[in-house]
């Protein structure tokens, strides 16, 4: 799958499941799937990922064997069938009714839950887009249990790909939502643009972002972010890449974008502070105290692909910049 694209694919995506959605319209589907010995569970608990963590070895997502843990599809809150892999089939669990020591007394044994942010980078492609795609999935599961057209509850179906309004009178469709987000590294050729939020780590910079407005095209939302939050207008938007971004349920697009002006002007409800760097700053960031983008993050990406084109000598050196956010590396 990954000859889609002509670059190394970013985190939580293209991990190869097939996710088989000809089948979400049967009857019954799921039911059939749940019966089937070697179907896998995926669990999430309060957006946590359930993974397991061994000391010297990478972490990975600790999935179950329905037949051992069938007990546990009645107490979820959602189950939905996210696909097969190797003919095996994959269905996610929201577990968050049970309280916490209910979990350790169950599941103790095969792993724990964790924030997927924390270890995303150590996970095997696989693991961390499955991971990925349940915590999505579950979330708009969580926040579209009422109906948004009047008010009565939802009802899953079609293998957890929907859910239908319980009023025989409107039984209106709901479907997953992903909120499109643009992210774009701007640059002048020599110097890039990076800001930082007030809330985030003393620090750490990234590149700029924002939602994507109805009626927008995706090259008008990234001119009209760049400019709102920093004042500078951008020209020639290049697409770059997109990640799937489940913290909690957007779809990342990526962009390396020119700047035709280059005087900052920040938007302060907007950013905390936003400065032109040059691939030699970045290379000395970690000397100076600040941080760059988490590593899984396609935030990351798009300041070191920009910095490889720029300085490829430098690469190795902005590569080993710390973000403020380490993952766990033992």
């Amino acid at each position: 799958m990954t000859d889609l694209i002509d670059k190394r694919p970013n985190f939580y995506g293209f991990g190869g499941l097939d996710r088989s959605a000809h089948v979400r319209e049967r009857e019954g589907w799921l039911e059939e799937l749940l019966e089937r010995p070697d179907t896998r569970l995926v669990l999430v608990w309060r957006t946590r990922s359930f993974v397991l963590e061994v000391a010297e070895a990478a972490p990975r997502a600790a999935l179950l064997l329905v037949s051992e843990h069938r007990h546990l599809v009645a107490q979820a809150e959602a189950v939905a069938f996210l696909g097969e892999f190797e003919g095996v089939a994959h269905v996610a669990l929201d577990l968050s009714p049970l309280e916490e020591t209910d979990l350790l007394n169950i599941l103790a044994a095969h792993g724990a839950f964790t924030d997927l942010r924390r270890i995303g980078p150590l996970l095997e492609r696989f693991d961390g887009s499955l991971l990925a795609y349940a915590r999505g999935l579950l979330w708009w599961h969580q926040r579209h249990r009422f109906c948004g057209v009047c008010g009565h509850p939802t009802a899953s179906v079609k293998g957890g790909h929907q859910r239908s309004c319980t009023n025989q009178s409107c039984k209106a469709p709901h479907f997953p939502r992903t909120d499109p987000a643009v992210i774009m590294l701007v640059h002048d050729g020599e110097r890039c643009l990076l800001g930082r939020q007030k809330i985030w780590p003393e620090g750490m910079y990234s590149t700029l972002a924002g939602f994507v407005e109805p009626g927008e095209t995706l090259e008008e939302a990234v001119a009209r972010e760049v400019w709102e939050e920093s004042g500078i207008h951008v020209r020639k938007v290049r697409y770059h890449s997109s990640q799937p971004w489940p913290f909690p349920s957007s779809l990342m697009l990526g962009f390396h974008a020119e700047a035709k002006s280059f005087d900052i002007v920040r938007n302060d409800d907007e950013l905390g502070d936003a400065q032109w760097y040059t691939a030699d700053d970045l290379a000395g960031f970690a000397a100076l105290g600040k941080f760059l983008p988490r590593r899984d993050s396609i935030a990351r990406r798009l300041v070191q692909d920009w910095v490889e084109t720029v300085r490829p000598d430098l690469y190795d050196a902005v590569d080993a910049v710390p973000s403020a956010y380490p993952v766990r590396t033992t």
